[in-house]
């Protein structure tokens, strides 16, 4: 079996990652849906949990979401730096290929 690597990162914009991965396909990924889709534990139960009617935000939290850094995990992930403050996060390959929406352009 041939493993699928991503091969470029790229900011497509304010809002969105880009990756190239080995295959060929090209793939978006906008910062809302990674940091909501986060595999952590903590987002993990948080999502399980029922939704509060009026949620309380830090002031990081308030701001529009960016990427500060992603740095390699091993040879099979990827930790991402939110601009909220979050970074345990460990988006494995498999889970990237899952997210976004293909590129075609």
């Amino acid at each position: 079996m041939t493993t699928i690597l991503p091969t470029k990162l790229e900011l497509a914009d304010d809002s969105q990652l880009l990756i190239e991965w080995s295959d060929g396909q090209r793939r978006r990924y906008g910062f809302g849906e990674l940091r909501k889709r986060c595999p952590c534990a903590t987002c993990r139960e948080k999502r399980k949990a029922p939704a509060q009617l009026l949620p309380v935000l830090s002031a990081e939290e308030a701001q529009p979401l960016k990427i500060g850094g992603m740095k390699p995990v091993g040879n099979y992930a990827y930790s991402i730096d939110f601009s909220d403050g979050h970074d345990t996060g460990i988006y494995s390959f498999n889970l990237l290929r899952e997210l976004g929406e293909e590129d075609t352009v």
